[in-house]
């Protein structure tokens, strides 16, 4: 996705603009709306490369990172994984081959329904996820500084624009 930024209220001048198609709306938004896209983008920025640090220092990709997280959740078929992490079930397959190869991945039988297998973590696997997971001390303290109040709130808000912006896709 390339970078948008947009005209901020108090300058006259346009900033460079990298997207290919610019609504009249984005160029115009409010001043707190500029605000809140600025702050989400750094957000996920940052989380971003903390995640890449987190699953390099356990000697994963972000993609097998992002596997073994979901796994330690809850074991699922492969076409889930791949609904879940958004790329096509044929690469899922494959990442599920290199972590399965290093003992951090399991092909089950669901028990729901035999002709389906599930990929599941081995203890290593859910180790290694933890692992990652344990190293993210930007959000973790990010969040950590909200009241539960607030983190209740942030939390229903996400979600709202997340539902919101599945409407619009």
């Amino acid at each position: 996705m390339g970078t948008l930024e947009y005209m901020a209220a108090s300058s006259s001048a346009p900033k460079r603009v990298t997207d290919d198609l610019v609504t009249a709306d984005a160029v115009t938004a409010d001043p707190v709306t500029v605000d809140l896209v600025e702050l989400i983008g750094t957000l996920v920025s940052r989380h971003y490369k903390e995640y890449e640090q987190a699953a390099s220092g356990q000697g994963l990709t972000t993609a097998q990172a992002r596997v073994l997280d979901l796994l330690s959740r809850e074991p699922m078929p492969m076409r889930h994984i791949a609904q879940q992490v958004n790329c096509e079930p044929s690469n899922i397959t494959g990442l599920i081959d290199r972590l399965e190869a290093r003992g951090l991945v399991e092909r089950r039988p669901d028990p729901a329904d035999r002709r389906v297998k599930l990929a599941a973590p081995t203890a290593e696997g859910v180790r290694m996820a933890r692992g990652v997971q344990g190293n993210l001390g930007f959000a973790r303290g990010a969040i950590a500084s909200l009241t539960d109040d607030e983190r209740v709130a942030l939390r229903r808000l996400l979600a709202k624009m997340m539902l919101d912006g599945d409407a619009t896709a």
